[in-house]
């Protein structure tokens, strides 16, 4: 990937480098031809219109040796017209033939082309035309006539190979130019690249980690810039990803464990109540009350059977959200009191001293009212269930900032600590025998955690080991998450 990134690098700029020097050349050259040719024009028409050239051609036209006289005159103007005889020079020709009479150049004597300037001139007038921009060559004619018609045509012909000379040499420059350029342009590429490719070989690697399962694997970075960021950005994804595999990986161990427990508790009651059942069917003159011993035991599983799915059922509509609460303003005090009620009197049936202490005047709160009295009942039926014939149970109620605090507190059994992190969990119970003999299904304290979560609050455990547990709830009095 990298060398391909490299390659397209310096493909890029070699391109760029090659149009700009190609714009470069094509403007130079037309420039330095269009200076020439400008100049060639200027020069010559100042020279025979600002110089007395003319009068002095003119003077010895007439003459019988006008031809040479004329030479000798354009001979001592040379300099001044730019004659070399290699790119410039000039003829003297026949006014009425075009015939070459005399010449700059003794080895350029042949006719000539007759051009549109030699018409020109050839008419009388002087002719100082631009030819075409691709013509090989630039002139200039001007007639030199003397009575009755007769005379002379000066013509100065210029073949560009100055120019052509010029445009080859910075041709040349510019080749070189492209060559130095693109030496130059590859060792920088290959330093820049170096700096620019570094991250991104470094998340081509940890892609392909994160494609073998490796999400451990991090991008150094060195910048702030964009590639710096884009870096950054990739470890987070990467982060974001372990932790959502991670997420994923405990969500599918709690569901297989789910539908085991789920399993397991359908079971045991579901044997149960056949065992009982088969027994009443195939055991011919039970005594009466061995008979409704076992039909009591039926129902009572058929009713455990029936709690169990209750509760899955209120967890199932609260993951989905279907169980939608149904807010209202209520007197929390009020909510505490009448569960308080509810339970006192199974609290004094197992000896229990059950207490009560609500801070004065305690606000409205809102909420669902029957789903946070669940929670209660739940709460302080564990206590009375978990803690030995005649402990004692507190309930406290008070505010807190912007929040009401339920407490229970007991002197129960307790719970281990390696245990206290996983009393939320569905189906887990610390003493399954003792949960089962009361009834219990090891869901309570989960949908608990989902009800008070959804209004807003929390829910936390404090326990010690035959000492005793401490149950929290928080609630928002605005409602937290269930406010309109």
């Amino acid at each position: 990937m990298s060398k391909s990134l490299r390659i397209k690098l310096v493909f890029i700029i070699l391109l760029i480098i090659v149009l700009l020097m190609t714009v470069v050349l094509v403007f130079l050259t037309l420039r330095v031809q269009g200076f020439y040719t400008s100049q060639f024009y200027d020069q010559m028409e100042s020279v025979f219109n600002e110089t007395e050239i003319v009068r002095e051609l003119r003077a010895v036209a007439s003459r019988g040796d006008a031809v040479s006289r004329m030479d000798a005159i354009l001979r001592l103007f040379s300099g001044l017209l730019g004659i070399d005889q290699s790119t410039r020079n000039y003829y003297i020709l026949d006014i009425t033939t075009a015939e070459v009479l005399e010449t700059s150049n003794p080895e350029k004597s042949d006719r000539i082309n007759v051009t549109p300037n030699i018409l020109s001139a050839m008419m009388g007038e002087d002719a100082y035309a631009e030819g075409s921009s691709r013509a090989e060559y630039m002139d200039v004619a001007v007639p030199i006539t003397v009575e009755g018609g007769a005379g002379f045509v000066v013509y100065i012909v210029d073949n560009k190979q100055t120019v052509s000379n010029l445009n080859a040499e910075i041709m040349t420059l510019i080749l070189e130019a492209v060559l130095i350029g693109f030496v130059i342009a590859v060792a920088i590429i290959l330093i820049v690249s170096k700096a620019l490719l570094s991250p991104i070989q470094g998340m081509t690697k940890a892609a392909e980690a994160m494609a073998d399962g490796d999400f451990s694997r991090k991008i150094k970075v060195d910048s702030n810039d964009e590639i710096g960021i884009l870096a950054e950005t990739f470890n987070d994804m990467a982060m974001q990803i372990e932790t959502m595999l991670e997420e994923l990986k405990n969500a599918e161990r709690i569901r297989r464990e789910f539908v085991a427990n789920v399993s397991h508790e359908l079971r045991t009651p579901l044997t149960s109540i056949r065992t009982y059942a088969e027994t009443i069917s195939d055991t011919k003159g039970i005594p009466q009350d061995t008979e409704e011993e076992f039909l009591r035991v039926i129902i009572n599983e058929c009713d455990r059977m029936t709690k169990i799915v209750s509760d899955l059922l209120v967890l199932s509509r609260l993951d989905s959200g279907t169980g939608m609460l149904t807010p209202e303003w209520f007197s929390i005090e009020k909510a505490v009191r009448d569960v308080y009620a509810a339970i006192a009197l199974e609290a004094r049936n197992r000896g229990h001293v059950l207490n009560l202490e609500i801070e004065w005047k305690m606000p409205m709160i809102k909420g669902d009212r029957a789903r946070i009295e669940q929670v209660l009942m739940n709460i302080i039926s564990n206590a009375v269930k978990y803690t030995p014939d005649g402990g004692t149970i507190d309930i406290y109620g008070s505010r807190s900032g912007n929040s009401i605090i339920v407490k229970v507190e007991d002197s129960g059994i307790g719970i281990p600590l390696e245990d206290l992190n996983r009393v939320f969990d569905r189906f887990y119970r610390v003493d399954k025998a003792r949960t089962r003999e009361s009834g219990g299904t090891g869901l309570g304290l989960s949908i608990a955690k989902e009800i008070v979560t959804m209004h807003g609050g929390t829910i936390e455990i404090d326990s010690t080991p035959g000492v005793g547990t401490v149950v929290s709830v928080a609630l928002p009095i605005g409602g937290g998450a269930v406010a309109d």
